[in-house]
Order: C-alpha cells, then structure tokens, then sequence
C-alpha cells in the first residue's frame, strides 16, 4: 500500500510514471519482429497439449504492461537483458513492454481497462484484485499451463502465495512479490535511547514503553508513528488487529468483526501512546510517505511496515541502509500479507498463454535468473539484502537467500530478527479499500481528539462495514 514500488501503489495514490513508451519490436534486445500478419496474433506452431512446455518454434507475439519506464534506467536495462536471454532459448517470440503513465498505479484506470477488456496479454495485479478481474471475466484459468515443466520451482513456491491467486481451486496467475509487515526501527534512536536495535519489541506493551523512551530523547522525535489518512490508517488498524489474532471480517465475509475485546484493545493502546504518553507526535492525519520521511531523518524511532520501505528510503530520500533494521510484527499472531502478480488475458490463443507462462517463469519464478539475479542487480547499483520478495521455500529459498548475502549492498544482519522470526501472513479482507476508509476514521479520531470515544468510534465503524458488506 504504498508508493515504494509498483506492488502496493495503486492503492494509496496515483503517482504518474515519468514516461510513455512501447517497445514493439526490442531488437536491439534480440527479440523477433512481429508475426508475418502484423496484428499481434500468434501463428499455432506448437503442442496442443495445455501442459506441455512451448515449443522454441513456436511464433508468437505478448504484451505485457508496467515494463520499468525510461526514469528507472537501470531497471530498464534489466528487462531489456531479460529479454534477449530468454529469446536465446524462444527466438520466435516477441516481447511487446508497455510503460503506460498510471496503468499501473490508478485504481480507476485499472477498473476501465478491465471493463474495456483493453488490458495486454499478461496484465499486473495486486493479490486483492482477483475478485474485481474475475468479476469482469478478465483473467485466463492457468491451471492446466502451470506445472513443474513449465515453472520447475513450482514446488518451493510458499502455497499461501499461490493461495492468494486461485479462486474454487483454479489458478490465475503468478507471483511477482509478495510482503509481509513488520516492525523498522530506527537503530541509531534505538541506541540514543538505551534499547537494544538487534532486539526490537515483541509485544505491544513493549512497544509502547520503547516508545516513551525514545520520545524521552525530545528535539521533537517521535517513539512510534502511525497514519490515519489515505486509507493507510485502515490498513494499518487491520495489521495491529491481525497481530492480536483478530479479524475485520468474519469467516463468512458478510460481517464486520474488529468491534470486539482485540479491536477496543489495538484503539486504547494507540490513544494511550497518543495522549497519555505523548510518544507519537502532535503531527498527525499522515498517510504513505509522512512516516518515511521523519524515520528517514532521525525523527521516528518505529512504526509498521514492510522491508522495502527501506529500499525506497535510501533511494528516494538519501537515508543509509546501516541505519535500519527490522523485527517481526508486534504480537506474533498474524502480519498483514499481501504482494503483487500478474495475470494473463482471457480469450488470448493457447500458444499466447504458453509463451507467458514461460516469459512469467524466467523473469520472475527462477532463482540466479531475471528479478533473483543478484550479482547483476548489485553491479547495477540497486538495492540488495532486503529479505522480500521472497515466497520461496526448500532448496530454492536455501539458494536464494544464500545469493542475497554474497551480494548484498546492505547490513542484512539489521534483518536477523525479522528473518528468524517468521509471523504467518493473513490476506487483507474483501472490499479492502472501501473498509480502509471507513477505518481511517477510527484511527484519525483517535489520534487527533484527546476525548475520542473508543466505543463509538469502533460501532459506527462495524455499522459503515456491515453495509459495504451487505452490497457485495
């Protein structure tokens, strides 16, 4: 849910891609030209067979959107390197990137192209927009295409991952991403104010009195920071809940289930640090982007998020990676989980689905190769060490984070706790956004009115969602 890559993005805001281009052809990366007919159609050359590998004869033409765009350079090189590669093993098939402006990061851009059925052969998701691309028949059932022929590492894909796009036991897509929320600390604060930054808080009340220490240090620095804007607020108040093992939505998706014992205790602990203790600031209704901000430059000590923020500290806004480190979420029950996929159209030819399966396992499904290619990504100056994405169990989870400390550009000891802690990932609740906004209230009014009644906040809450609810 933030602005840090394009996996969560869509979500809070729309922040334009710097450019527009289209590469068709991308010979100068060894892809073919277009089929001999010129309108992108593929000419049926392989296995009818659904399970069966394409065949490298096989002559056919995809496109895909959200290719980095001309401001992420070194990104852009990457995928262009991605592409001759695999045409080394697939030389008939053509490679089409789109970098369309808002494609990917526009909820209501999105939601047109669907609508439009104007969305490319492999089109980027989120795991929370299965729902909305089914309900417009968007989506191929990949089902019959994916095995351990055509993705070899398929067994040590985490099953919770795939889990999160299937539908009645059917399969529409493949991983991109994935994250799961924890607890970044600020490790110089965490020393100024005597707290161990390798041992960061297990517990909420943990928090809360680490807190209070680190607001002690005062010249305005704040202990723990939380938003209520954006519909981050709402997310936030779900991964709080999430790690008291409590639910938004009951197990029948029809009723609100926050209004209880575990949610009254998620908004007094956050009213008590607000008002009682004084350790999260006067400044508040922040959203995506605020807390990074002041963790960035010294003024936050802690707040919920996952490891990639760090990522886009230290390039967006010149923070340095020693200066962080990460625990898993306070509580330990459950962490917020969620990342990004992509689908592939329904409707396009067999051999169309074939040839994205294939592209969709070099680039994104194969350890060494593609996005895992750390020793490229290191020489290319990007970040490396951060522990997500990484949905990868056995052998392949032993390779890769094996490959991520050779290369690593960063202390990745600031992560030990993050990392041999794990906290079970729990899916956001349906209609995400909608119940998002409706809890950015409770969080808002928590934080901005000292008096805030935690009871009333929480039951016009339940009755706001009940009726989102009640319209699916």
């Amino acid at each position: 849910m933030r602005s840090a890559r394009l996996r969560r993005t869509r979500r809070v805001s729309a922040v334009a891609l710097v450019s527009a281009m289209t590469l068709t052809a991308l010979a100068a990366c060894g892809t073919s030209s277009s089929d001999d007919d010129g309108d992108g159609t593929s000419q049926p050359t392989g296995s009818t067979d659904a399970s069966a590998p394409l065949d490298p004869k096989t002559k056919v033409t995809i496109t895909i959107d959200c290719m980095p765009p001309t401001a992420k350079a070194a990104e852009l090189k990457e995928w262009k390197e991605d592409v001759a590669e695999f045409n080394k093993t697939y030389p008939n098939v053509t490679i089409e990137g789109r970098s369309t402006p808002g494609q990917c990061l526009e909820p209501p851009r999105f939601t047109a192209m669907l609508k439009a059925k104007s969305q490319p052969d492999l089109f980027y998701t989120y795991f929370t927009d299965l729902p909305q691309v089914l309900s417009e028949d968007g989506a191929e059932d990949i089902s019959a295409y994916v095995n351990d022929k055509t993705v070899p590492a398929l067994k040590d894909i985490d099953p919770n991952v795939l889990g999160s796009l299937k539908q009645d036991g059917k399969l529409y897509g493949l991983p991109t991403s994935n994250y799961t929320m924890g607890l970044l600390v600020n490790r110089k604060l965490f020393k100024d104010a005597g707290l161990n930054p390798d041992a960061p808080p297990r517990t909420w009340d943990e928090v809360r009195a680490a807190a209070k220490k680190i607001a002690g240090l005062g010249d305005g620095i704040s202990g723990f920071g939380e938003y209520s804007a954006g519909n981050t607020g709402g997310w936030h108040f779900t991964a709080q809940l999430y790690s008291l093992g409590g639910d938004i939505v009951d197990a029948s998706g029809t009723k609100a289930a926050f209004n209880d014992d575990l949610g009254k205790q998620v908004a007094k602990n956050l009213q008590n640090m607000r008002w009682e203790d004084d350790s999260m600031g006067k400044t508040q209704l922040l959203k995506w982007g605020d807390l990074q901000k002041q963790i960035a430059t010294d003024k936050l000590g802690m707040f919920l998020a996952a490891p990639d923020d760090i990522a886009y500290m230290v390039q967006q806004l010149g923070a340095k990676y020693e200066n962080f480190g990460m625990g898993p979420i306070p509580g330990g029950k459950n962490t917020l989980a969620g990342g990004n996929s992509y689908m592939i159209k329904k409707g396009i030819s067999s051999d169309k689905v074939k040839a994205a399966v294939a592209w969709l396992n070099f680039k994104n499904l194969t350890v060494g190769k593609g996005q895992f290619d750390w020793a490229r990504t290191k020489a290319d100056k990007l970040p490396v060490g951060i522990p997500q994405p990484n949905f990868w169990l056995n052998e392949s989870k032993t390779k890769d984070d094996a490959a991520r400390v050779e290369h690593a550009t960063m202390p990745v000891a600031n992560f030990k706790a993050f990392m041999d802690n794990p906290v079970p990932g729990k899916a956001e609740p349906p209609k995400a956004q909608e119940i998002y906004k409706i809890l950015d209230n409770v969080m808002s009014g928590l934080l901005t009115n000292k008096d805030a009644d935690v009871d009333k906040l929480l039951s016009t809450a339940e009755t706001q969602v009940n009726q989102i609810l009640a319209d699916r």
